[in-house]
């Protein structure tokens, strides 16, 4: 007769964190426009060349769409600040990769977007003007799938109350020596899964 092995399954539970925004969020979504340029230069074909400035176009281009509607940021933007927080609280970033996910691929964000135009160095030399989507006063529910076994709700509070202050999302923020895209952290709601 085999031997039988009982398998130690994680304790899932799905935490909703409410993150408000303490500085603005600038948003960066590639457009098709630019992802046909990029493509067409690695693959070596012949560049029509660069269409006239459109502030208007590039603006709206670079806000990030939510698919209920309205607007939205990538879910792994929230996941990576999170992660990276962890070494703020003397805890690997490969075991925290495992221990929680941010659930699907955009996190609804509540707030109304404006044009901000900023100036640019490309590679160090060329200056450019950039248009961008920005909300001043932003929020946002962002739905974790926690290990509790591996990771306390306190913990990943903590986590994301450190990534709020010292890392961010979203362009120019703390991690890349900007000041955007801080947040802190408002209600938590939890419930185990079944």
């Amino acid at each position: 007769m085999g031997e039988v092995i009982v398998l130690t399954r994680p304790q899932v539970e799905t935490v909703t964190i409410e993150v408000i925004g303490t500085s603005p969020l600038i948003c960066r979504n590639w457009s098709e426009t630019q992802k046909a340029e990029m493509l067409a230069k690695q693959t070596k074909r012949a560049s029509k060349g660069r269409a006239a400035k459109d502030p208007q176009r590039d603006y709206e281009e670079s806000l990030y769409h939510h698919p209920e509607g309205g607007y939205g940021f990538p879910a792994v933007a929230f996941k990576a600040a999170a992660v990276r927080a962890g070494t703020y609280a003397d805890m690997k970033m490969t075991f925290l990769r495992g221990a929680f996910h941010v659930a699907g691929e955009m996190v609804k964000v509540e707030g109304v977007p404006s044009m901000r135009q900023d100036m640019v160095r490309l590679q160090g030399k060329v200056a450019d003007i950039r248009y961008r989507g920005q909300f001043e006063e932003w929020s946002a529910k962002v739905p974790v799938q926690l290990n509790s076994t591996a990771l306390s709700i306190e913990q990943l509070a903590n986590l994301f109350v450190l990534a709020g202050f010292a890392v961010g999302v979203g362009e120019w923020r703390p991690e890349r020596n900007g000041q955007y895209g801080r947040f802190d952290v408002g209600t938590i709601e939890t419930r185990r899964a079944a």
